[in-house]
């Protein structure tokens, strides 16, 4: 593969130098730079997806579940019970979604609902002994590797990536998507 960019570039290079003959060798070195930039990017993005849909794939392997799903069962499992507006609120998605969400993990025996006793029209949402036991041993979560390492870094470093993703998300016409803060490669409402 670098044999045949590096030929691609090569091919590039000659074309700009006999296409422009005003055209100075900085000027030549630095569209190639661009074009290399603009590779690696690419590289870089791909590199991120491809991480995320591995790990959904390994979790999916490991605890049956979504990653979506998963981050509901660590919510639920930081705070004793939620409400499924609480974490609707906390992962920033619809009520609705949730509902599916719960409705899902319920089946598959990770979740219970219960009558809150302070005010019976309330739901409160808990972890049944096997969703404690998948939150404990599923594979370490790829998001929470993510946010150790963010949250290590300086307070200008976590404000340039910020300034980064979110430019790559209007780049990609995804700046107006509404996701959670949640790395899935899936569709969030696709939860298994």
């Amino acid at each position: 593969m670098q044999q045949n960019e590096h030929k691609r570039l090569s091919n590039h290079f000659a074309e700009l130098k006999h296409s422009t003959a005003s055209a100075t060798i900085e000027q030549v070195s630095r569209e190639l730079a661009k074009m290399n930039r603009t590779d690696i990017s690419l590289i870089a993005l791909r590199k991120i997806l491809r991480a995320t849909e591995l790990y959904g794939r390994k979790l999916a392997s490991a605890a049956g579940l979504t990653a979506v799903q998963f981050r509901v069962l660590q919510i639920v499992s930081e705070n004793a019970m939620m409400t499924p507006k609480d974490i609707s609120k906390q992962m920033g998605v619809s009520q609705a979604t949730i509902t599916s969400l719960i409705d899902k993990l319920e089946k598959q025996g990770m979740v219970c609902r219960t009558k809150s006793e302070a005010d019976r029209r309330q739901i409160n949402i808990t972890l049944t002994p096997r969703g404690v036991e998948t939150v404990d041993t599923a594979p370490d979560a790829l998001q929470q590797r993510y946010v150790r390492q963010f949250e290590a870094l300086q307070e200008w470093e976590q404000a340039q990536l910020i300034s980064s993703l979110e430019r790559i998300a209007a780049m990609l016409d995804a700046a107006e998507l509404d996701v959670a803060p949640v790395l899935d490669s899936g569709d969030f409402r696709n939860t298994h």
